[in-house]
């Protein structure tokens, strides 16, 4: 072997050596947290974490024997971070909920740590995926516990139950950005002294320009979505033939997170998991958060979009169809501004406002918008004079 090549192989260890430990590290402070944790908690909550710890020191094990077998000595088991420490102590002093949306966003944030990872058991990137989702499911039982249950809350707030999907809020939106972009752009142009079909020409143009704009950014980013949740519920199948018994075991840990006993959670996944089919649907329900029958539509989300803003940048343009001139402004000022404290007052229902105070806003913020552009248009106009 050349010198060159010997240094090539020596560097090449010296950055798995390095690699393997850090990773040692970071396995042996999650182990330490998850223990921290489970001393803050009771029932089949502790027995979760605990199960997590374990999970996490097997991690740690096997980055220890990579280690080994390059001839490294294995790093002492050092103190907990002090992260890990003040995570553990807010755990036991108030409760685990203070800590676990913190707990959960860094799991996320590692969930992909392992995958494709050559040096990596096959078990450790399910392992880290899982982790996250269970964190998650855990969190939301907590707050179902504090607050009610979903079900509750759904009787009792009316905008749960009507629009679950997305699509109404969706549509509101549209239509406020095509109502508060053009109606700026015909203020503009209406404040630059510009002839009636010159308004009219170019609040079309904005009509069209900014629908069709949306109309392709929303086809693209529902596509992308769609096909990235697509490949989600194919890793997911695939999980499911390489390995079953740990997909099992991980829709139990999930069904333990919401609450169920523990032998209740191992029989309804051990029945789930006979039917493939159905193991996947729940799989991706449960795990992913995913419904595989409705991923979303680009094409309908295209459409939606174009008609919700086209609606919404109209209300500026109408007037300029029949009228000129100081009569076409005032009744284009006049219907923006019903329009925009309409979608304020339902942007207010959606988000459990109230109504007025939303319309009023909106109001106000869309009609600045104008008005600044308004000036901006006249200053313009004025000094083109």
């Amino acid at each position: 072997m050349s010198a060159d090549a010997h240094n090539i192989q020596t560097r090449s260890e010296r950055q798995a050596v390095a690699r393997f430990r850090d990773l040692l590290r970071a396995e042996r402070q999650s182990a330490a947290l998850y223990r921290g944790l489970a001393a803050g908690a009771t029932g089949e909550r502790r027995q979760i974490f605990l199960e997590l710890a374990a999970a996490e020191e097997r991690h740690a094990t096997h980055w220890a024997a990579k280690l080994t077998a390059l001839g490294e000595r294995i790093p002492e088991s050092h103190r907990p971070m002090v992260r890990t420490r003040l995570l553990s102590w807010l755990a036991r002093r108030f409760s685990v909920d203070t800590v676990l949306p913190f707990v959960e966003r860094a799991e996320r944030s590692d969930a992909g740590l392992y995958d494709g990872d050559p040096h990596a058991a096959p078990d450790m990137a399910v392992d880290e995926r899982s982790h996250a989702r269970v964190l998650t499911r855990m969190r939301d039982q907590g707050q179902g516990d504090a607050g009610g249950s979903s079900r509750d809350i759904t009787r009792n707030e009316p905008w749960h139950r009507g629009d679950r999907s997305g699509a109404l809020r969706a549509a509101v939106f549209g239509v406020n950005d095509g109502l508060v972009s053009n109606t700026s752009l015909v203020m503009g142009f209406a404040g630059s002294g510009a002839a009636g079909k010159t308004i009219l020409f170019a609040g079309l143009a904005g009509l069209l320009a900014g629908a069709f704009s949306m109309a392709a950014g929303e086809y693209i980013s529902m596509r992308s979505q769609r096909e990235a949740y697509e490949r989600e519920i194919d890793l997911e199948s695939e999980e499911l033939r390489d390995d079953p018994e740990a997909e099992a075991e991980e829709l139990a840990l999930i069904y333990r997170a919401k609450g169920l006993d523990t032998d209740e959670a191992e029989r309804i996944a051990t029945t789930i998991m006979k039917d493939r089919e159905a193991a996947l649907d729940t799989m991706a329900r449960e795990e992913l958060g995913l419904d595989p029958d409705e991923l979303g539509s680009p094409w309908s989300a295209a459409v939606s979009s174009l008609i919700a803003f086209t609606i919404g940048a109209a209300v500026a343009v109408i007037p300029y169809l029949f009228a000129s001139g100081a009569a076409a402004l005032v009744i284009s000022i006049v219907l923006a501004a019903i329009a925009l404290f309409a979608v304020g007052a339902a942007l207010g229902l959606l988000n459990g406002r109230g109504p007025l105070l939303s319309g009023a806003r909106q109001l106000l913020v869309g009609g600045a918008a104008a008005l600044v552009v308004y000036s901006v248009g006249h200053l313009i106009g004025s000094g083109g004079a």
